[in-house]
């Protein structure tokens, strides 16, 4: 079975999504049977890092809210990837540009690593308050996932896989995708946003059944 997941390390419920994903798979038993893959998506690609300010502020201004409402929304948050195992730390997280981190997780793919390198991203923005626009970041996070240092630097000097970051957000595009995380299972079924582990479960099985009985 293929999954295609398209998000974006800025959606607080990508990584969420993730985890949930995750955890269905073990309990599934499919972790083995799976072939998962990451596709590039920006919700917000006029983006201009801004590493000095507050994600609250930025939120607020984003959708015409208060700084009030946008605080309550990123303590929502926070309480959802708490349940789902994950310490947000929002008031350290960094406004960036996220294309750059794309084009590294599509480097990654290529080599075997993209599994590793998506991890790293989402931690370093949600929990490590990393700039992902940042060059040396990204270089780290490649490092420390089992990239080799020179070629990831040459890597982010050329243009290599900009094509490759249009092409799955022209593909989320045709496909109808409204909002991130979305995941594909064998372009069959969609599972929409950060779902409960169960509905992943369901999600995984029925395909599994359907396979089965096609063969």
């Amino acid at each position: 079975m293929k999954v295609e997941i398209w998000s974006d390390f800025a959606c607080p419920f990508c990584y969420i999504g993730k985890r949930h994903f995750e955890k269905a798979l073990k309990n599934s038993g499919l972790e083995k049977n799976v072939e998962v893959e990451w596709k590039s998506f920006q919700l917000s690609p006029d983006t201009v890092s801004q590493p000095g300010k507050n994600i609250h502020q930025y939120l607020a201004e984003r959708k015409g809210q208060t700084v009030e409402w946008a605080k309550e929304m990123n303590a929502h948050v926070t309480a959802m990837a708490a349940d789902a195992g994950l310490n947000y730390k929002m008031n350290d997280v960094v406004i960036a540009n996220t294309f750059g981190a794309h084009r590294l997780s599509q480097f990654a793919k290529k080599k075997g690593k993209q599994d590793e390198v998506e991890e790293k991203l989402f931690s370093a923005y949600f929990l490590g308050g990393k700039d992902l626009a940042d060059r040396k970041v990204l270089e780290k996070i490649a490092v420390s996932a089992g990239l080799d240092a020179e070629e990831t630097k040459q890597f982010l000097d050329s243009e290599e896989a900009v094509m490759d970051v249009e092409q799955d957000i022209r593909e989320a595009t045709q496909i109808g995708v409204r909002g991130v995380p979305f995941f594909v299972f064998n372009r069959k079924y969609a599972v929409s946003g950060a779902q409960p582990v169960e509905t992943f479960v369901n999600t995984l099985r029925k395909v599994v059944q359907e396979e089965s009985g096609a063969e």
